[in-house]
This record gives structure tokens, sequence and C-alpha cells, in this order.
């Protein structure tokens, strides 16, 4: 199958979870996940109207980013090392994985204007994980608001490993829960909810995803 006729049928499967909870399928964005994957496929999607992508790894993306023609949006999705904080800047319109204030901090002073960012929550509690204990999201959401080149646009989750549509949806709907109230402690808005990947992505549609992290459901295996 080609990666117009796979983002086809992506795209198909969101409008189907999004209208079983009587959302509308355009509030969901489809990010692809571009580990592992050539220019070429990448090309090819974009040909196909994907204007969002994500990278993993810096390294990866300071090599393969140049090489791909085409308009496109690129955010870093992965968990990302202080060190490589300046890189990642030059590379990317958005960090979807701040999982520490110390992160935060090297951010800002980095960055020469407000840069957006994700903080990344781990919903599931695998140790395994990165990401924010959900009860300490809070206490970050508050220090990452008095940084000055943060500019804070929602949360960030990995569905729990193995999937199951029981602790799935619960993982994603703690997300939407966490954003919620802290929407109305701070005031704030923050109208991006990055959940759901190729194993799950349905689930997270139906429980408020804003933006899917799709990878091998358009590109195929990785290389």
């Amino acid at each position: 199958m080609k990666v117009k006729e796979r983002l086809e049928e992506v795209r198909e499967r969101i409008q189907k979870a999004a209208i079983i909870v009587g959302r509308n399928p355009d509030e969901v964005s489809i990010l692809g996940a571009t580990k592992g994957v050539d220019p070429e496929r990448i090309e090819e999607a974009i040909e196909a109207g994907l204007h969002l992508l994500g990278e993993n790894r810096v390294q990866e993306a300071e090599r393969k980013i140049p090489l791909v023609r085409g308009n496109a949006e690129w955010h870093m999705i992965g968990h990302l090392q202080r060190n490589k904080v300046k890189k990642a800047l030059r590379l990317f319109s958005m960090i979807q994985s701040v999982d520490s204030l110390e992160l935060a901090q090297e951010i800002n002073r980095r960055a020469e204007t407000p840069f957006e960012v994700l903080i990344e929550v781990n919903t599931s509690m695998e140790p395994q994980k990165h990401g924010v204990k959900p009860e300490e999201t809070e206490s970050l959401v508050e220090k990452c608001l008095s940084l000055e080149n943060l500019k804070l646009r929602g949360l960030m989750t990995l569905g729990p490993y193995p999937p199951s549509e029981k602790n799935s949806r619960k993982a994603f709907a703690l997300l939407r829960e966490l954003r919620d109230k802290i929407q109305e402690k701070f005031a704030i808005d923050l109208p991006i909810l990055s959940m759901g990947m190729t194993e799950d992505f349905e689930w997270a549609v139906m429980e408020g995803a804003t933006i899917v992290r799709i990878g091998r459901a358009i590109f195929g295996e990785r290389s």
C-alpha cells in the first residue's frame, strides 16, 4: 500500500472515531512520526497533504530534515536531553516532550523568542516512560508560566503498552482532565492534547486528542 493510501485510511479511521463521540474530525491533526523513515517516503506524505511531522531524535532530524523537500512543520516528539536544546530550537517549531523543570529552563534560556512547548505527562505511570507524574503536572505548569521564552500550548502523553481500550482510554482521559483542571486553575488556554499512536489513536480521538502521532500506519514498517 502506498503512503497516500495509508494516510487516507488513517483519516477515515479518525473520522469514524470522532463521529462515535460526537466530535468534529477536523479538530484532529495528524502528525507523521518519521523515526526511521527515509526522505522519499516523507515527501510522498507531504505530497498527499500531510504537513505536520515529528522526529524522536535531534541527531536523526539534523541529518534528515534538510533532505526533505516540500512544506512541512516539524515537532520534537521524543525525549530531549538538555545538551541538545540549542540544536532542537533550530530544527523544530515545537517541543512536545518537556518532562522536567530543568529542560523547560534550558529551552527558556536558549530561545530568543517565546517557543511553543507541550508538557509530557506519564499518564500510564509506567516506570520506563518519560514524562512528569500526573500529580506533579500542575506544579510544573505553574513554573513554566513564569518563563518568558516558553509558550505553553498543551499536554502530551504516550498510551500504556500493551494498549487496551480500557487502559488506553483511561490514560488519555486523565490527560484531558488534567488539561481542563489546569486551564481553569490558571485561567489559560491549552488547546493541544497530543496523544495516540498507530496502536491506539482511535481511543485517543474518542478522549479528546487534537494531535495524533502516527508512524507505521502511514509509512509502513521502519527501516
